[in-house]
């Protein structure tokens, strides 16, 4: 039997959309929450988005955090509770100095310079994040 599901003649999706959500406080990210997508927004004050840690994160569980506000009024931090992300970036200057290159770490920081439609994308597996970032400005996504 043949689906047209994900053939990439068809132009079926059966309704498929991504599962979109408004981050504009602190908030505690969990396993349950894989395959969302936030748009960030720091009005209201800095923004810190926990993430599950080394010890409860399940393998495969993926999640992605987009800028919303225009160069936000507060820092957005993503937290992995210790030093396991690895980040891969690249920004609007061709940087990648902010790329973790070999030492991992704590945080990924949407910085008061980024620009709407900037994100970082994260995938758990073995104990670690594996991270990957773009961004329209200089510096706008740093790390820590």
């Amino acid at each position: 039997m043949r689906s047209d599901f994900l053939n990439e003649n068809s132009s079926a999706t059966f309704k498929h959309k991504k599962k979109i959500h408004s981050i504009n406080a602190d908030v505690t990210i969990t396993n349950d929450d894989s395959g969302k997508v936030y748009m960030c927004d720091a009005t209201d004050g800095a923004v810190a988005i926990t993430l599950p840690t080394a010890s409860t994160g399940e393998d495969g569980v993926y999640f992605e955090f987009v800028v919303w506000e225009e160069t936000p009024s507060n820092d957005i931090t993503i937290g992995a509770g210790s030093a396991i992300i690895s980040l891969v970036q690249k920004d609007a200057g061709g940087d990648a100095a902010n790329s973790t290159a070999g030492t991992q770490v704590s945080n990924v920081i949407l910085d008061t310079t980024a620009q709407r439609g900037d994100y970082v994308r994260l995938t758990f597996w073995n104990g670690e994040y594996i991270a990957e970032s773009m961004s329209g400005i200089n510096n706008g996504i740093q790390t820590s």
